[in-house]
């Protein structure tokens, strides 16, 4: 397998678009700080920590919706591209904006789950550079679902280009996500999906 992340800061977002339209089904593509990431395929837990999320946000915040693997442009000047796991937004927010990759305004929140793959770099992909795309573009609540740690991690309060809160969780605890996502998790169940 190639490396997951290759600097092609030249590369536009045309040429980037083009390329993500025709990478193969079993592929997904971002560009995040002028750098093409290949995304891991999601594992079996993974997907079901997605889902228990979803379950969770329709059940206290039913005029929402919680939009899977939803592509988003982000960072400086929206030159980035980027999948999110999960995309917080009103029912139908999406539905007007034209091609795969949506402008972030109006998303309260994004979620990403990181990767048990031993190639991944989790590290610096999910922790620091999408964590930082969705600040610069002012996502007001960032969750992070940490499988390594086995912690939740929740960003919020961007402003000028950065998080200003972070708190981290453990799995079991009670999460309360700030406004405007205003959802307690109960996490016990996520310790399920360990391993």
């Amino acid at each position: 397998m190639t490396p997951s992340t290759a600097d092609h800061s030249d590369m536009s977002i045309e040429d980037f678009e083009e390329l993500a339209r025709s990478a193969p089904e079993t592929v997904t593509l971002e560009l995040i700080n002028g750098k093409l990431r290949v995304k891991p395929v999601p594992d079996m837990p993974h997907g079901a920590i997605v889902m228990w999320l979803l379950r969770h946000c329709m059940q206290q915040r039913p005029e929402l919706a919680l939009y899977p693997e939803q592509g988003l442009k982000v960072a400086a000047y929206r030159k980035g591209r980027a999948r999110a796991d999960g995309a917080l937004a009103p029912l139908d927010h999406f539905v007007e904006q034209k091609g795969e990759w949506a402008d972030p305004d109006g998303v309260l929140m994004v979620v990403e789950v990181t990767s048990h793959d031993s190639d991944s770099d989790t590290e610096s992909r999910d922790r620091v550079e999408k964590r930082d795309a969705y600040a610069e573009a002012a996502t007001p609540v960032y969750l992070l679902v940490d499988r390594d740690n086995d912690t939740l991690v929740v960003y919020s309060k961007p402003e000028d280009g950065a998080y200003q809160f972070h708190s981290s969780y453990p799995y079991g605890a009670t999460v309360t996500l700030p406004d405007p996502v205003g959802i307690t998790l109960e996490t016990e169940k996520l310790k399920d999906y360990t391993g």
